[in-house]
């Protein structure tokens, strides 16, 4: 319980910004592709310290990587409150800042979190069942933060809201101190740079970073193209945050539901399937008439895609020994946080060129016809 709180309060400080400052940019007349820059930050900080977080976590364990996260996440809710304070600074520049340090906070959490999690399970079976659990903090913060972001917006405005995402990372360093501390696994030997490499080299471990990135790019278009499908439509910050947090208020439901049937599904099919229809829904996003039928998109993409992660880790676990976990997830991490920092940038240019409706549509056929690419993962049973 300790870890899925403490992970909470990170994942809470950078899925707020993530509503609140596109927000605050587009109302202070930037366009989306400027935007798309903002949000590509989040992503662009994870893939610069995903490595060091990673060894860190190896050498160290849990509470010194979680001590510097928390440090982070503090910087960047900080100096999005300077953001609305200091008419003299750039405003623009202190938010790129604030999404830098949140982005690098919440993904070193999540290094650690990943491994701590993944060397206490005794097999695919507990390793899916704790995933589930553990997956619900950071889908849970995506409704916690969105939501409460987007109505302090509208109540009191940025300043306000940006000052409640300074309350997220204290409760993560008290919960820091329940988490016992414990031996941590012995080094991996030889040189760091080429040992991190050779994890390549494992049977289906590059499909597997393939597929994590298809499916993760699901989750940068979503949150990417909401608050510009909403804006261009009209709709008030809490309606746009309402709908993200339909979204991931079911992939809570769904990680809440999978422990009880992980003795009965195939990972590898969960996952097809999952792609399967998590392009079908991108497709049909875009036509939704109103809130309530994007809501209602939101919610079947948060089925789809709410199950894929703790198959995803079980088998990353399977296929790297117990003292390389850390650098195995940090690959993980740089791959897709590389890409997507990538992504926004090139969601923001075709945003402005032919509206939000084609990233739905482009991202929704290239994961669904990435769905073959599962086929040749290592099956765990």
């Amino acid at each position: 319980m300790a870890l899925i709180v403490g992970q909470l309060g990170l994942h809470s400080v950078m899925a707020g910004l993530r509503l609140g400052a596109p927000l605050q940019a587009l109302r202070e007349g930037y366009s989306p592709w400027t935007v798309g820059i903002l949000l590509a930050l989040f992503a662009a900080a994870p893939v610069l310290t995903a490595m060091p977080a990673g060894r860190l976590a190896d050498r160290k364990g849990y509470h010194a990587p979680t001590c510097l996260a928390v440090g982070l996440a503090l910087l960047g809710a900080a100096l999005a409150v300077a953001s609305t304070w200091l008419d003299d600074w750039p405003h623009f520049v202190l938010l790129c800042l604030a999404a830098s340090a949140t982005g690098a906070g919440a993904n070193i959490g999540m290094l650690t979190l990943q491994r701590t999690a993944g060397l206490a399970a005794r097999d695919a079976t507990e390793r899916v069942r704790v995933f589930s659990w553990l997956g619900v903090a950071p889908s849970f913060a995506n409704v916690v933060g969105p939501v409460a972001v987007g109505f302090l917006i509208d109540w009191q405005g940025f300043r306000a809201a940006y000052l409640m995402l300074l309350v997220f990372p204290l409760v993560t360093l008290w919960a820091a101190w329940v988490v016992p501390r414990v031996r941590t696994a012995a080094p991996a030997s030889g040189p760091k740079k080429r040992a991190a490499m050779d994890l390549l080299n494992a049977p289906g471990f590059k499909r597997l970073l393939v597929v994590n990135w298809l499916l993760s790019t699901c989750w940068d278009v979503h949150s990417f193209a909401v608050p510009v499908l909403g804006h261009e439509r009209g709709f008030s910050a809490s309606t746009i945050g309402l709908i993200l947090g339909t979204f991931t208020l079911t992939v809570t439901a769904v990680r809440l539901f999978i422990p009880l049937l992980a003795h009965r599904v195939s990972e590898v099919k969960v996952v097809r399937w999952a792609m399967l229809a998590t392009g079908l829904v991108f497709v049909i996003y875009p036509l939704a008439p109103s809130p309530f039928w994007m809501g209602v998109c939101a919610a079947f993409l948060g089925i789809s895609l709410g199950c894929v992660q703790p198959m995803l880790m079980a088998v990353l676990h399977h296929l790297t020994p117990d003292h390389r976990h850390g650098e195995a997830l940090a690959l993980r991490s740089m791959a897709i946080n590389g890409a997507s920092t990538v992504m926004p940038l090139i969601f923001g240019a075709t945003g402005t060129l032919v509206g939000a409706a084609l990233l739905f549509w482009m991202v929704g056929g290239a994961v669904g016809a990435g769905a073959w690419l599962t086929r040749q993962l290592p099956a765990l049973r």
